[in-house]
């Protein structure tokens, strides 16, 4: 019988913890998501729903105004990446039991031409870019362009990530949709193998106001093997992602789907899928932390999105049943006041909770994401791909 009916694991994108030990090979030695946006607020980062689960208490150095205490809800620790790379496919796939061990292929000096000619013929539109940048600078660039001419913006990032933005009044979303899913089948291999290719609509009438749309859209490499969701979907068990958990995973092993406007938007889907009876999992991720102040090197509305959920976490717990379990983390850093505008090789939090537990404390930390998968798998009673070590016991 499963110690948990229902279990909700709650993955704050890009929301690292300081630099993981490999941080070295990606450039990114003393990146701190966490301890940087504590520093930038100067003691007025707020967040005491995290603060009773431990998120604090997991670091070395406490975070600047949410001090260490020593009664606290739960358990904590904190988890290091094993796979290759460092965006958001990797770390949700090894969080279920996939870790990525072959490097995707990237392109730090912009895509190869066959590629770009193959897509340009399909969509019958010219390409401009075509370079690492980050998404608003190179829209507020060509934006103006583009609604000029109907030309394809194509950009990339540090990550395996192919990029297509264009103005939803100039290129309706499906087209969007239908140029990106081309441009996914061919880097699926052989001769190329990318992680995401990711539609970018915006909206405004100039550089001035353009601004990005929620109606994103990541075309994610099929997961090459089966993952924690196949496992618990093939024995009965109930599957539920919210945000872009879906497209992460292609749609393999989810059940139940709901797509994000915005983090709080995809908290009232969690406070939804509360409400459900089921024997099962929720995986949801909230992508704003990255994707809004990440990458666009804004501490201030990182500092102010991490409060915001904190309320909403404090609304979540005291909804619990006493069979949930709550399991709080991340899938890599993006420390926003780090040099560039890429992601972050970093520790991610592990925050575990429910109202029937007796005790609290530490964890060892863990060294791969894979547990936190091992765990859940662990719980329902289902074997999965044996990466993972499972602290099911260690909640008590």
């Amino acid at each position: 019988m499963a110690k948990y009916k229902r279990i909700f694991g709650i993955v704050m994108d890009s929301v690292g913890t300081g630099s993981a030990p490999d941080a070295d090979q990606f450039d990114n030695v003393g990146a701190d998501t966490l301890g940087h946006i504590g520093e930038f607020y100067k003691g007025e980062l707020h967040l005491p729903a995290l603060q009773k689960l431990g998120i604090s208490n997991l670091r070395e150095q406490e975070i600047l105004g949410v001090p260490k205490i020593e009664i606290q809800q739960g358990y904590y620790s904190k988890m290091q990446e094993i796979s290759v790379g460092k965006d958001s496919m990797d770390g949700h796939w090894e969080m279920m039991e996939l870790p990525v061990k072959q490097p995707l292929n990237h392109f730090p000096n912009g895509f190869p031409e066959d590629l770009l000619q193959k897509i340009s013929e399909f969509s019958g539109r010219k390409i401009v870019g075509n370079r690492p940048e980050s998404g608003t600078k190179i829209i507020q660039e060509l934006g103006e362009h583009q609604m000029a001419t109907g030309d394809l913006i194509i950009y990339t990032s540090g990550d395996s990530v192919l990029q297509i933005a264009a103005h939803e009044d100039v290129i309706p979303v499906k087209e969007l949709y239908r140029i990106c899913e081309y441009a996914r089948s061919l880097v699926n291999g052989p001769e190329y193998v990318m992680g995401r290719v990711i539609a970018r609509p915006y909206v405004g009438p100039d550089k001035d106001h353009f601004t990005r749309t929620a109606n994103r859209h990541d075309f994610s490499l099929r997961p090459t093997g089966p993952t924690v969701l196949d496992h618990l979907q093939k024995s009965g068990l109930h599957t539920v992602g919210v945000g872009k958990i879906n497209d992460i995973f292609s749609g393999q092993g989810i059940a139940e789907g709901y797509h994000n406007e915005s983090n709080m938007d995809g908290m009232d889907h969690v406070d939804h899928v509360m409400q459900e009876d089921f024997t099962g999992f929720c995986f949801v991720n909230l992508v704003d932390f990255d994707a809004m102040y990440g990458h666009r090197r804004n501490p201030e509305g990182y500092g102010q999105a991490l409060m915001e959920l904190d309320q909403r976490l404090g609304q979540v717990v005291a909804n619990m049943r006493d069979d949930d379990l709550l399991m709080i983390t991340a899938d890599h850093g993006n420390d926003p006041c780090y040099k560039g505008s890429d992601h972050t090789r970093e520790y991610v939090p592990l925050l575990a909770y429910s109202p029937s537990m007796q005790g609290s404390g530490q964890l060892p930390t863990r060294q791969t994401f894979a547990d936190f998968g091992a765990t859940i798998l662990d719980n329902f009673g289902v074997a999965g791909n044996g990466v993972g070590t499972s602290f099911l016991s260690d909640l008590q």
